[in-house]
């Protein structure tokens, strides 16, 4: 902008021209400025525009300029957090282009269609047509951008209303761009008013056309995407986004966008429990937005800071008073900002560090001085909220209140989640009840190990974890694009592959597939519901399904292992130990059985690792079940895992040889399995994937236990022929490469002829198989988000609907997995449910074949 200021210097320039480009350069000059140094220095810069304004003899040219800069300057101001000023700012230039486009309506000519009730005309209006279009174009962005700065003051109906508006107008006058910052915007609003699915929705449209018509304007857009996926406790999503647009937000030199991405990851870095990456970027966010002479968006980096200080200050005996003065002195300063939902978020912070200071009355006075809670409060500052006053009870000695907050905090989260939809959306809100529903668990386990204590903690462990499971899936809208993203997603995964096999660069196609994967994701996420609720189930509804089998349904508090067992028309609790050193064996066990599972290992180095898999599986047994074996006798046991426990194959643990084992990620998810009210299936369908050695003859062999199986063959086994073979099939057996993804658990796959199927799909096969065998490596794994939820391959069968599904929790090499799979269908075929065939055929060899049977066994 400089050197084109340079340049009108040289002589000769006509004096008008002259000026009309000085005064453009200038203007965008103010913009550079405000963002690479201080919001004064770009005010000041327009100033100094409007000065030199006057002397532009086109008055027209003079109104339609003005404009602009004033524009500028009301997007300069509400972007540091001045939102009153730029909305006025706005109110007079709204109302100037309106009065502006009247007067050419009722100019000599012919009057086109306008919109109504806008007075605004339609495209057919007499004048020059550019002059009309721009005009217009001013008049969308100005309306666009109050109705972001409405949004940012939680004027909600205003928000909307002027952004609606701006589309209408954009769509009207063909300006597709300024349609899409419209929509961009709407995201903003509906997200700050807390329904996330639909900011999602606009997130998704806008990004549409951003792609097409504007990429640059798509940094903006992932960090408000980020913002939306924290508040849903996608934290490491949102983290991976954000970590892909700060260095070209850095590049670019977009001083707010900057520091906001680097607020945000701050956010995202907390909830993940980085403490030290969430206080670096808060630091980083907040020097940068004193510096931009933003003190509102300077305070909000404030916020995550004190919250780091405050988690680090409540692991002390005696926390420091001076962490208290700060979170009041910061709450006054919000306050003073205007941040009232901020304000009281600072309050109840020092007041849960003066509980923890001993100091219950001052707490309580600290939380008179918090507001009743907003319909558009975010939800984490109200379970923060339920979290101290919880608190706050238990250090008055009131149990019964602290446990009242406790549950309606969880039925407040459960409402919001309700409303999701997409599986990744629906588990991830778990982290804001994680604090909770640990309380509420911990203060059941001080209560004693009576009959009556062990149901209570039975109840709130249902109300605390894998409540994806709890969901009875409905059809989704988006289902037939999100196939086109997965198809896309497919094709960029086997083009990386032959890259890499060929030694080609794979840099850019890694980068299309992540992008890929993100927008499949995303609209997932802006789906409607995933599903209609179920009720938790109580403890008598669990004994009543049981009928002679045995469930045991452990849970972690601090680093005390318990289990709750249910047997017998009794629920007993039994206190197990060290919650760490089981979460060690566990993993070590896990180590073991992958390393066992090529074909051909040598035999001694067979001996050495299998002889260190069974000392691993001893030590979970004598941990794990032997405290539990007068209980539970001889049955067949159905186990409810936590933590690191998924990973463990059970049929490997002595205890469980021989002995049919079902695992569930909750009793609420066993008892929805083994209802009886699902949809009619029939017949056995038989898959057989490219690249396994044995999978040739053991594909054959099963149809020979299935008279009327429908058999895929290498060839005909493509994604769309399985997934349709799927729907509505009773028995599905398919054996195929496997690979779980931890990072990224919906995109977990099977490998067939033409690609990858992943979760994402089988998760929305209309009519789930009732049985499915995955004969492949790793598919049982889950990744298990705050609150014990679960989520992979196999996860998403049973969320969408199958009853019982057998995976393997570890690899498994294709001679001992064909040799399995052989024995578990001839049990089948002889009559034995899922869960007893499993026991027989593991029993053969445990360690070697480490399948699981989950569901509904």
């Amino acid at each position: 902008m400089r050197r084109g200021l340079a340049l009108l210097e040289i002589p000769g320039i006509d004096p008008q021209e002259r000026l009309e480009v000085r005064t453009r350069l200038r203007n965008t000059l103010a913009f550079c400025l405000a963002e690479t140094g201080n919001v004064d220095d770009g005010l000041t810069q327009l100033a100094g525009v409007d000065q030199e304004l006057s002397g532009l003899r086109d008055e027209a040219l003079r109104a339609q300029l003005s404009t602009k800069v004033n524009l500028n300057r009301a997007a300069l101001l509400c972007r540091v957090g001045r939102v009153d000023e730029g909305v006025a700012q706005l109110d007079l230039e709204i109302d100037r282009s309106e009065r502006r486009l009247a007067a050419r309506r009722t100019a000599p000519g012919v009057p086109g269609q306008g919109i109504p009730g806008s007075g605004v005309p339609g495209p057919g209006v007499s004048g020059p047509g550019a002059a009309d279009t721009e005009a217009v174009d001013l008049l969308a962005l100005a309306l666009s951008n109050r109705g972001n700065a409405h949004g940012e003051a939680h004027r909600v109906d205003r928000a909307v209303r002027d952004l609606d508006r701006a589309v209408a107008l954009a769509r009207t006058h063909d300006l597709p761009l300024r349609a899409a910052i419209a929509e961009h915007a709407l995201g903003n609003v509906v997200q700050r008013a807390g329904d996330i699915p639909a900011a999602l929705r606009h997130y998704q449209d806008a990004s549409r056309a951003f792609q097409e018509l504007e990429p640059g304007l798509l940094l903006r857009l992932r960090i408000d995407q980020a913002e939306a996926m924290i508040s849903v406790g996608l934290a490491d999503e949102a983290g991976r986004l954000l970590d892909e647009v700060l260095p070209e937000l850095r590049r670019q030199r977009i001083g707010q966008d900057v520091a906001e991405a680097e607020l945000f990851r701050a956010a995202a870095a907390l909830q993940d429990g980085d403490l030290v990456l969430a206080k670096r970027m808060a630091g980083a966010a907040q020097r940068k937005l004193l510096r931009r002479g933003s003190p509102a968006w300077a305070a909000v980096a404030g916020l995550i800071a004190l919250r780091v200080d405050v988690s680090k200050a409540l692991g002390f005996r005696w926390p420091p008073a001076r962490v208290v003065a700060r979170a009041i002195a910061l709450s006054a300063e919000l306050a003073a900002l205007k941040l009232a939902d901020q304000a009281a978020f600072a309050l109840v912070l020092a007041a849960r560090v003066e509980i923890r200071r001993g100091a219950p009355d001052r707490a309580a006075d600290l939380l008179r001085g918090v507001p009743t809670t907003r319909r558009i409060t975010p939800i984490d500052h109200r379970m923060l909220l339920r979290l101290c006053r919880a608190e706050l009870a238990l250090a008055r000695g009131n149990r019964r209140v602290a446990l009242a907050q406790a549950k309606a905090g969880l039925a407040e989260l459960g409402r919001m989640r309700d409303r999701l939809g997409g599986l990744e959306l629906v588990s991830g809100t778990a982290v804001h009840g994680r604090e909770l529903g640990e309380l509420a668990v911990r203060l059941v386990l001080d209560g004693g190990d009576s009959t009556a204590n062990a149901k209570r903690l039975f109840t709130w462990l249902e109300r605390t974890r894998a409540q994806l499971y709890r969901y009875d899936p409905v059809e989704s809208d988006a289902d037939s694009e999100l196939g086109e993203r997965i198809a896309e997603v497919r094709r960029l995964s086997r083009a990386l592959l032959r890259a890499r096999l060929d030694g080609l660069p794979t840099a850019r196609l890694e980068v299309l597939l992540k992008a890929g994967q993100r927008a499949a994701n995303q609209l997932g996420w802006s789906a409607t519901p995933w599903g209609t609720p179920r009720p938790v189930v109580t403890a008598e509804e669990v004994l009543a399904r049981l009928t002679g089998r045995a469930m045991v349904s452990y849970a972690i508090a601090g680093d005390e292992l318990t289990a709750v067992v249910l047997v017998d028309d009794r629920v007993r609790l039994v206190r197990l130990g060290s919650a760490a050193a089981v979460t060690e064996d566990a993993r070590r066990l896990h180590a073991d059985l992958d390393a066992l599972a090529p074909d051909h290992l040598p035999p001694p180095l067979l001996g050495v690792i299998s002889a260190s898999a069974r000392r691993e599986a001893e030590k979970l047994d004598r941990v794990l079940l032997r405290p539990l074996a007068p209980m539970i006798g001889d049955r067949e046991l159905v186990v409810v895992p936590t933590g690191t426990l998924y990973v463990v194959p059970w049929g490997v643990l002595p205890t469980c040889a021989n002995r049919p084992t079902t695992a569930v990620p909750s009793a609420t998810a066993w008892v929805s399995a083994v209802r009886e009210d699902r949809h009619p299936a029939g017949g056995v369908l038989l898959v057989r994937g490219p690249g396994l050695q044995a999978a040739q003859g053991e594909i054959d062999l099963l149809a020979g236990y299935h008279g009327d199986a429908k058999l895929l063959g290498v060839a005909e086994a493509k994604v769309g022929a399985v997934l349709e073979a799927l729907d509505g099939v009773k028995l599905a057996h398919i054996a195929a490469h496997g690979e779980h993804e931890p990072e990224n658990a919906l995109f977990s796959r099977l490998e067939l002829v033409d690609g990858a199927m992943f979760a994402h799909e089988v998760g929305r096969v209309r009519h789930p198989p009732h049985q499915v065998v995955l004969a492949a490596c790793e598919l049982a794994l889950n990744r298990v988000r705050p609150g014990d939820e679960p989520l992979g391959f196999a996860g998403a069968l049973l969320a969408g609907g199958a009853r019982t599904v057998i995976a393997a929790s570890s690899r498994v090499g294709d001679q001992p997995s064909a040799a399995a799979m052989a024995d578990f269908h001839r049990n089948l075929s002889g009559g034995a449910s899922p869960a007893v065939a499993l026991a027989d055929a593991v029993a053969v060899d445990p360690l070697r074949r480490p399948f699981v049977c989950l569901g509904s066994g």
